[in-house]
């Protein structure tokens, strides 16, 4: 059939040429564009997304569709320079990157798990549960972590350790996990592979657990309860704190350190119960659980809490230390007074601010300055109509002197005024600006009718009086109300309470709902100085300003969900490692024990080949191309035919705009462009005017005799088939390609599936050289939109509220949308796509916290996770597709509309 299409596709240009000349050729033969596709949708799609779309062997068996492999280019998975390792998202796993990576970046966290040398007893049979699933993992978390420090990868795949940790959190892997109980779990295990290293190291002693000593601390419990004081010492790790009602971090401890009341504990009273938190030793990492969620009754299941809460970069501990305890108290009870009486002038200066006893109320030095302009203004007498240019005779007769309504009435309109008329024919006239009964000397604005000069400069005295008393009151309360935020703010910002100083180290950001959506964590470089970004496979430079806008809440569906703290005045957290014997400090491959050392040296060999491999492949077609570049091309001895090879090579030497791509009008062009073999050039330009169907007249058949005689001294040994057929599949593939980008005459839904392909193909036309494919922006740009357009419309069908639309809205969401999200951010190089991704993650975010029926917020929790966790997972796609069967005529007139209405549009589509 390919024969039959080739055939075709150089027939009729030729028909076509030689009746109407190069504008009937051009009209008529993009038809033949839409025939291809007619017998070949999508071109090559099985082929192309089979070359892209691989899972790794070694991933986990995921229930979810499969996800695409990395980058074909083992340069795209480059690290470069010495940039931290990202970590790649097998299945759901964002949760895992981002404690990994908060851990991992803490240096003697990282010292303590790579020089982990599992027990001598317990390498051969473990003994119990514990070793059996601690160690494994143990193992997998050393060689990750060797991969972090020295791979030369831009990110690493964890599906070892993920895949042991699966069974733990008891539920599949497609379903997201919570930062806090992974984070819990990971420390259990840690602690209990560590304790048994200890045990066997330390006979007879207490063996010290470097894990406990790293992250967990102690705190003093003292209250009364049932009238009885009592004291208990607590260790904890995770230190909870709920959010919901608090603006900052120090508003959430001191709540969690007091519960209930505890005013009996400085009294001899010992009615009433309650207990106060004091740490007595804090651990050197020290990490915040924010309980940002709350549990809806109606809806059965927790919502996410979004208000704000603000944290500081350093956090000062002193006043909720036991040593503290009694200056604490003081200050407390301070604070607590200075509170209620900020409560009063707050009340006091409201009843300034918001004066009236109705349901509006106004500022009262405001309400002041209404009336003294009331009292002030003078009236101004005039009618309605007065500023008419041609008053009519009842307006003149309105304006006259002022008179009584009622006289008004009673005298009714002059004899000049009324017609003269016979008493037969006298009907009565209507009047309607005497009718009305309105006043004529209305004034034009609010004025006393009746004031003296003696009683208005009583009243404005008074009234400049009273509102100057009021703005020195408003001032002063004002004045009154800062000075005591400010005595607050800095009631602990004493010498004795700046003792105990606790660095942010990192903050994991969760953005979707309560159990469910996507989290990354920003850490923070101590040694430049700087934040980092690390969201799985993507790890880049961040700010304190972009870290607030993420964590803090309130912004939009996005909030700090855990906090790690390290104590600032314990530099060996942070600091790099030294060779004792050379006094220089340890970087990179140099810090890993021999073991891991070999361990990453293979993987590096292995992902060194991959780029000798591809670096080979590519000098390989080079040189297939330079020698192909080196055949002269001839063009065919007839005149008609030089003639037409002519003006086809000019047109390929020329660089017209992506919507007049010359390449997409004819064969040839794209050969030549491409360096095609001299033959196939020849053979495809002596096939257009040798059919039979062209011999209409005495000079076609000439010419057509000249063309049949050439393509017979062709032998089919001089012409490689096989790479002419690839050469005209490309050929397909650019046509197939400008179909695509006219999705106007096609559903959005259908447009999508194959601008997708569409993008897929051309971007492997590129790969094989700059004229193979087309402009990859232009197809971005009309996917974005495409995309865009899409998402308005499911979002239109959920609002809707109709069971069916809601239904096809998420089916539109869940099987186009969100598998198509990933192709915007997997390079993360063109912030137009990246944009367009957060418009349609917000535009469904916004309907968190509105009022819906509870089957919608039951589908809209269900959904959200799919929309916010897909940033570098890419799901497979079905078929576009396939277009019905048209006769070449019907294809050449729809494809020459198509062309016209893109001739008027601007070339990116806008």
């Amino acid at each position: 059939m390919l024969n039959d299409v080739i055939m075709l596709s150089v027939l009729l240009p030729a028909y076509i040429l030689l009746l109407d000349g190069v504008v009937g050729f051009f009209v008529c033969f993009s038809g033949v564009f839409a025939f291809f596709l007619t017998f070949f949708p999508p071109f090559c799609s099985q082929r192309v997304l089979e070359a892209s779309i691989a899972e790794n062997k070694a991933s986990l068996k995921r229930t979810h569709p499969e996800v695409w492999s990395d980058s074909p280019n083992p340069y795209d998975r480059k690290r470069q320079d010495n940039c931290p390792v990202g970590l790649k998202n097998v299945g759901n796993t964002c949760w895992f990157s981002a404690v990994i990576q908060s851990l991992f970046n803490l240096l003697e966290f990282r010292r303590l798990v790579l020089n982990f040398n599992p027990p001598a007893n317990a390498q051969d049979l473990p003994r119990n549960q514990k070793e059996h699933r601690n160690l494994p993992f143990m193992r997998e978390l050393r060689y990750l972590f060797a991969l972090l420090v020295g791979s030369k990868r831009k990110y690493v795949d964890p599906s070892r350790a993920v895949e042991i940790l699966k069974d733990a959190f008891k539920s599949n892997d497609s379903q997201q996990q919570d930062v806090s109980e992974f984070t819990h779990k990971l420390l259990d295990w840690l602690e209990d592979a560590f304790q048994i290293k200890a045990e066997e190291e330390r006979d007879g002693e207490k063996p010290k657990n470097p894990m406990v000593e790293l992250f967990y601390g102690r705190f003093l419990a003292v209250g009364v309860l049932e009238g009885k004081k009592f004291e208990n010492t607590e260790m904890f790790g995770q230190y909870p704190l709920q959010v919901n009602g608090f603006k900052d971090l120090h508003e959430c401890l001191e709540a969690a350190m007091i519960e209930g009341e505890i005013e009996s504990l400085h009294s001899e009273n010992s009615a009433k119960s309650g207990q106060e938190h004091w740490f007595t030793e804090l651990p050197p990492v020290l990490t915040f659980e924010l309980s940002r969620f709350e549990f809806n009754q109606a809806l059965g299941r927790p919502e996410k809490i979004h208000n704000k809460l603000e944290f500081p970069p350093i956090l000062y501990l002193d006043r909720y230390m036991h040593k503290n305890r009694e200056i604490t108290r003081i200050k407390r009870d301070e604070i607590k007074r200075l509170k209620e009486y900020l409560t009063v002038l707050q009340q006091r200066l409201e009843r300034y601010l918001s004066y009236g006893s109705g349901p509006k109320r106004f500022p009262l030095v405001d309400v002041l300055q209404y009336a003294l302009e009331f009292a002030s203004s003078k009236p101004v007498c005039t009618s309605p109509w007065h500023s008419a240019t041609t008053d009519p005779p009842q307006v003149r007769a309105a304006s006259a002197p002022r008179q009584r309504p009622d006289t008004i009435e009673q005298q009714g309109p002059s004899s000049s005024e009324v017609p003269s008329t016979s008493p037969v024919q006298r009907s009565v006239i209507h009047k309607p600006f005497t009718q009305s009964r309105i006043p004529p000397d209305l004034p034009m604005h609010p004025a006393p009718r009746h004031i003296t000069e003696e009683e208005l400069s009583v009243l404005e005295g008074c009234l400049h009086r009273w509102r100057t008393e009021v703005e020195n009151d408003t001032r002063d309360l004002q004045e009154s109300i800062s000075r005591i935020h400010r005595t607050i703010e800095l009631m602990y910002s004493d010498k004795t309470m700046v003792q105990v100083p606790y660095r942010l180290h990192a903050v994991l950001v969760h953005e979707g709902q309560a159990n469910a959506g996507h989290y990354w964590a920003y850490i923070y470089d101590h040694h430049q100085n700087r934040w980092m970004k690390y969201n799985d496979i993507s790890v880049t430079k961040s700010t304190w300003e972009e870290l607030e806008r993420d964590s803090f809440g309130g912004y939009r569906n996005a909030s700090a969900y855990c906090l790690m703290y390290i104590n600032d005045k314990e530099q060996y957290l942070i600091q790099e490692e030294f060779n004792k014997e050379t006094g220089q400090m340890l970087v990179g491959m140099d810090t890993l024990p021999s073991d891991l050392r070999d361990y990453v040296k293979e993987d590096n060999k292995r992902f060194e080949k991959e780029l000798e491999e591809w670096d080979a492949e590519l000098a390989q077609k080079a040189q297939q191309e330079k020698l192909l570049s080196q055949i002269p091309r001839a063009p065919a001895p007839s005149p008609a035919i030089k003639l037409e090879y002519t003006r086809l090579l000019k047109l390929a030497q020329e660089d017209p705009p992506p919507e007049c791509d010359y390449r997409l009008r004819h064969a040839i062009v794209y050969f030549i462009q491409n360096q095609a073999p001299k033959k196939i050039i020849e053979r495809t330009l002596l096939e257009q005017f040798g059919d039979h169907n062209l011999s209409f007249d005495e000079r076609c058949r000439n010419i057509m005799k000249v063309a049949q005689a050439k393509l017979e001294m062709i032998k089919p040994d001089e012409v490689n088939m096989e790479e002419y057929e690839v050469s005209i599949s490309y050929v397909v593939g650019m046509w197939m390609l400008h179909l695509m980008l006219l999705f106007l005459h096609f559903s959005y839904m259908e447009a999508l599936l194959y601008l997708i392909y569409a993008y897929q193909n051309n971007k492997e036309l590129l790969s094989k050289g700059p004229y193979r494919g087309h402009d990859e922006e232009l197809i971005s740009h009309y996917r974005r939109e495409c995309l865009l357009k899409l998402n308005e419309h499911a979002a239109a069908l959920f609002e809707s509220g109709d069971d069916q639309e809601v239904n096809n809205g998420l089916i539109i969401m869940n099987e186009l949308i969100v598998p198509c999200l990933p192709l915007l951010l997997v390079d993360e190089m063109e912030e137009k796509d990246i944009v367009a991704v957060e418009d349609m993650r917000n535009r469904w975010c916004s309907y968190l916290g509105q009022e819906m029926e509870p089957n919608l917020q039951e589908k809209l929790t269900d959904f959200l996770p799919k929309l916010l966790d897909c940033s570098t997972e890419i799901k497979g796609f079905n078929d576009p597709p396939k277009l019905p069967s048209y006769s070449t005529h019907e294809l050449c007139e729809r494809y020459a509309r198509i062309m016209l209405s893109l001739s008027r549009t601007p070339a990116d589509g806008r």
